[in-house]
C-alpha cells in the first residue's frame, strides 16, 4: 500500500477551527493523518474532535506517549511524511525559529528529519512585525516551507494580511511538498479503520515527477464578464478554482503552462504564466496568442452571449427595462478544435443542471474534441470546495466520485500526462 502520512500539529488561535475542515479535506484525499494540539490550540478546538476526524489518538503533552521510555517523540516526529504546522502563530514561529523546544510541539518540530510546512495566522500587525517577518525569514532558510498568509478581515476587527489560507489552499500545499515516495504504513500501527478503503484512491498520486518537462499547456479558468454599461454586467458563478487547481498540478508535473484567467481574485499557482482577460473576445484571443500547444483544458466558464454594450449608465424610465441585443460570444473550443495549431490533446468543460453525462456526449461530438469533463453544477458546486465530474470521450464515460478539486485537478493532470505520452510513442 502506498500513501502519504501527515502529523499536524494545531498552534493556538481563532484560526484552529480550520484545522478541523483541514483534517477532514486530508483524510478525503486518501491520507492518513495524527494530531497535535498545544495548549493554546486546546482554547480553540478539543481533541476529542480531532480524533474523531482523523481517526487517530490526538496528543498534546510529552507525557501522552506511554513509550517515551523509547524517545516516542523522536518516533512520532519520523513516521509520517510531512509535518504541517496550521496554524502557526506568531508565538509557534518564534520558537520555531529559535529552536525552543519546551512542550510536545515543538519538541517534535526539532526532533523531525522530515519536510515541514508552516501555515501562519495572526493579527496584521503581528505578522507585519519586524520580529515576525525576522523568524519567516530564517525559518525559510533553515528549509520550512512557511505559506503566505491570506488577506481579509480578521477576527479582531482590523484588515489586512494574516488571515489562515482556507483548507483547499492548504491540502494543495500540502500535496505540493510530499515527497516524491510515499513511505509503506508502519506494520502493526493503526491508521483508522476507514483509511484502508481510502488506499486504492491514492494510487493515482504514485506517479514519476515531472512527467511533462517540455510541454506547453494552456488552461483556461473563472468566468467570463460582459458588459451591459458601464456598471453593470453579464456573469457567473464560477470561482475559478478548479481551473486554477488543474494548473496547478500540470505544473507541478513539469508543464510550461499558460494561465488564461477570467476575473477572480485567486493566487496565481507557482510556476504558472497568467494572463488576466474580462470578455469572452478576450479569452478567445489571449488562448489564440498562447499557440501552439500541446494540450489545451479548457475550464473556463464563458459567457456565451454579449450585449453591445451602452456607452453610459442605463437609468430607469417610464418605458420600463431596456432591451438587450445579445450578441453569440466566440466558440474558444470549436475554433480550436478547427485551428490548423490544434493541440494534440483538446479538453473541455460541460456545466450542466441535468441530463449531465447526455449532454457531455452532444457537446463532445458538436465541439470536435478529445475529453468533456462535465459536472452537475445544480448545488454549490460553483464556488465550493469539492466537485464530483464525468470524464466523457469516444471510448466511453468514466465517473468519478466526490472529491476536492485539487484532487480532481492531480487526477486529470496525471491523465492529461499519461495521454500526451501515449501519443508521442505512436509511431
Amino acid at each position: 500500500m502506498i500513501y502519504s502520512r501527515i502529523l499536524l500539529i494545531v498552534g493556538g488561535g481563532i484560526a484552529a477551527y480550520k484545522a478541523c475542515e483541514l483534517v477532514r479535506l486530508i483524510r478525503k484525499a486518501g491520507m492518513g493523518v495524527r494530531c497535535v494540539v498545544t495548549e493554546g490550540g486546546r482554547e480553540f478546538v478539543t481533541p476529542m474532535t480531532l480524533a474523531a476526524l482523523s481517526e487517530n489518538r490526538v496528543f498534546t503533552s510529552l507525557f501522552d506517549l506511554t513509550d517515551e521510555t523509547e524517545m516516542g517523540h523522536i518516533q512520532l516526529s519520523r513516521e509520517v511524511d510531512l509535518v504541517v504546522v496550521c496554524p502557526a502563530t506568531a508565538d509557534l514561529l518564534a520558537k520555531m525559529a529559535a529552536g525552543i523546544a519546551d512542550d510536545l510541539a515543538t519538541t517534535l518540530l526539532l526532533a523531525t528529519d522530515k519536510p515541514v510546512l508552516a501555515v501562519p495566522a495572526m493579527n496584521v500587525r503581528m505578522w507585519e512585525h519586524a520580529a515576525t517577518r525576522r523568524n519567516v525569514e530564517r525559518l525559510r532558510g533553515d528549509g520550512v516551507v512557511v505559506m503566505e498568509p491570506d488577506e481579509g478581515e480578521m477576527a479582531c476587527g482590523e484588515f489586512g494580511a494574516g488571515r489562515l489560507p482556507e483548507p483547499e489552499a492548504i491540502l494543495a500545499e500540502i500535496h505540493r511538498h510530499l515527497p516524491s515516495t510515499h513511505s509503506e504504513p508502519v506494520e502493526g500501527r493503526a491508521e483508522g479503520p476507514s483509511l484502508a478503503k481510502q488506499v486504492s484512491a491514492t494510487r493515482q498520486f504514485a506517479r514519476p515527477l515531472q512527467s511533462l518537462p517540455g510541454k506547453h499547456i494552456i488552461v483556461t479558468a473563472g468566468p467570463t464578464y460582459e458588459p451591459i454599461d458601464p456598471v453593470r454586467y453579464l456573469a457567473n458563478r464560477s470561482s475559478g478554482r478548479q481551473g486554477f487547481a488543474i494548473a496547478e498540478a500540470l505544473a507541478a508535473l513539469g508543464a510550461r503552462v499558460t494561465l488564461v484567467a477570467g476575473p477572480v481574485s485567486l493566487h496565481t499557482p507557482p510556476g504558472v504564466t497568467r494572463v488576466d482577460v474580462e470578455t469572452a473576445r478576450e479569452m478567445a484571443e489571449a488562448v489564440d496568442a498562447a499557440l501552439p500547444a500541446d494540450a489545451a483544458i479548457l475550464v473556463a466558464a464563458v459567457a456565451d452571449w454579449r450585449a453591445e454594450a451602452a456607452p453610459a449608465k442605463i437609468k430607469k424610465g417610464d418605458r420600463g427595462p431596456p432591451a438587450l441585443a445579445l450578441v453569440e460570444n466566440p466558440d474558444i473550443l470549436a475554433s480550436l478544435a478547427a485551428s490548423p495549431q490544434r493541440p494534440a490533446l483538446l479538453v473541455g468543460f460541460a456545466a450542466e443542471t441535468c441530463d449531465v453525462i447526455a449532454h457531455a456526449r452532444a457537446k463532445l461530438a458538436r465541439k470536435g474534441c478529445d475529453w468533456i469533463v462535465a459536472n452537475d453544477v445544480s448545488g454549490d458546486v460553483m464556488g465550493g470546495d469539492a466537485n464530483t465530474v464525468h470524464l466523457v470521450s469516444a471510448e466511453g464515460v468514466e465517473s468519478w466520485e466526490e472529491q476536492p478539486k485539487i484532487v480532481v485537478a492531480r487526477k486529470l493532470a496525471d491523465r492529461i500526462a499519461r495521454a500526451l505520452m501515449a501519443r508521442a510513442a505512436r509511431p
